[in-house]
């Protein structure tokens, strides 16, 4: 296992995390983890090298924190333990300290390594901010309940830049893969976190296991011409932990196989170990698939919000992802609970708002009728 400088906090990580938001589960239920398959995937991890840990107070419908808290049983100082704050279940600035105290007997620790704020957005981060989340903040480390604080985001690079600089944060989870270079913080994002003296945890380095499975023959082709004997998954990790800001790299891993194979790379793998001809076959690949878009939508969101509640980013966005990942029974699956929350495009009224903020001038209109007939 190759180890990477964790930013300024003074320690080493594993350039691979064990993520836990996929971990093998019973019957397609999410919130049914296969308990003794999961956890020995996690102990195998920790025996062969890795060090980080990343979980959630939501992954696996509430159930991810108390199976890595069973899996650390004994290991515990042995590791660097991740979880994040669910701010979208906070109202008031005492759910802060509550739901951290949760989490700790979930986990059976009394402490937190790395603790994020998940999942910000310019909307959540405007509500945390204004709940008094930074003063919590400094209060947990002061008692050492956490020990390093950070965030994990989704949302545009203005806004990332603008969190990075509001605190003095230890880390940052970005999502990063040679696919969407320039999606949310992107590479830009990735350098100047680090400028910042960040560690940058990468998410997302597989999209989801979308670069893994179901490619474009013309990216199999691109890739395989290279001549490397590397899967799909071992090429889209290695382009991550080709960049040197990258701290460690997340995987959220289903099977023993999948662990096997990115300990692997992970043992090999390093920064700047990519040739010229590696990344240009990874920058024709990406091409590819961006040429497979439907709709050029950037998800900028400047068509939110919609007066009539229309999900217009996030339905374009599926629209894209079945085609460029050949993902339709994902896209249509997701577009299924748009469209039990009354966000589908079936409830544009045509009234046009969208058309006149679109940077893009993109004929709003008549693609949400399209995407609807295609997602359906």
């Amino acid at each position: 296992m190759k180890y990477r400088r964790f930013g300024r906090c003074g320690f080493d990580v594993s350039a691979l995390g064990f993520g836990c938001m996929r971990l093998p589960v019973e019957d397609r239920d999410p919130s049914a983890i296969a308990q003794n398959e999961a956890i020995g995937m996690i102990r195998h991890g920790l025996d062969n090298g890795v060090t980080y840990v990343d979980t959630a107070y939501g992954y696996h419908g509430g159930k991810s924190e108390g199976l890595v808290g069973k899996a650390l049983s004994g290991r515990r100082d042995k590791v660097t333990l991740a979880t994040k704050l669910p701010l979208w279940s906070c109202e008031a600035s005492d759910d802060f300290e509550r739901l951290l105290t949760e989490q700790l007997n979930r986990l059976g620790t009394d402490y937190i390594d790395c603790y994020l704020l998940h999942s910000l957005n310019k909307r959540l981060w405007g509500k945390a901010y204004d709940l008094g989340v930074l003063d919590f903040l400094e209060r947990e480390l002061e008692r050492g309940r956490i020990r390093h604080a950070g965030f994990s985001f989704h949302d545009a690079y203005d806004v990332f830049t603008g969190i990075v600089d509001a605190y003095d944060w230890e880390f940052c989870q970005i999502m990063l893969n040679y696919v969407d270079t320039h999606y949310q913080a992107g590479v830009t994002g990735l350098e100047y976190a680090a400028r910042r003296g960040l560690a940058v945890v990468i998410m997302e380095p597989l999209r989801g296991g979308k670069l893994t499975v179901n490619l474009p023959e013309e990216v199999i082709e691109t890739l395989d011409a290279v001549g490397e004997d590397w899967s799909p998954a071992e090429w889209g990790l290695r382009w991550v932990l080709n960049r040197p800001e990258v701290s460690v790299v997340l995987s959220g891993m289903s099977n023993m196989a999948q662990v096997e194979e990115n300990l692997r790379v992970a043992s090999q793998a390093e920064s700047g170990s990519l040739s010229e001809r590696h990344l240009k076959a990874l920058e024709l690949a990406k091409e590819i698939y961006r040429g497979r878009m439907k709709i050029s939508c950037t998800e900028c969101g400047y068509c939110q919000p919609c007066p009539n509640g229309v999900a217009i980013p996030d339905i374009f966005g599926l629209c894209n992802e079945a085609a460029m990942f050949n993902s339709f029974e994902n896209s249509t699956r997701f577009y299924k609970g748009i469209v039990k929350s009354d966000r589908s495009a079936a409830q544009c009224v045509e009234c046009g708002h969208c058309e006149t903020v679109c940077p893009q001038h993109l004929p709003i209109m008549k693609l949400l009728k399209e995407a609807h007939e295609s997602l359906t």
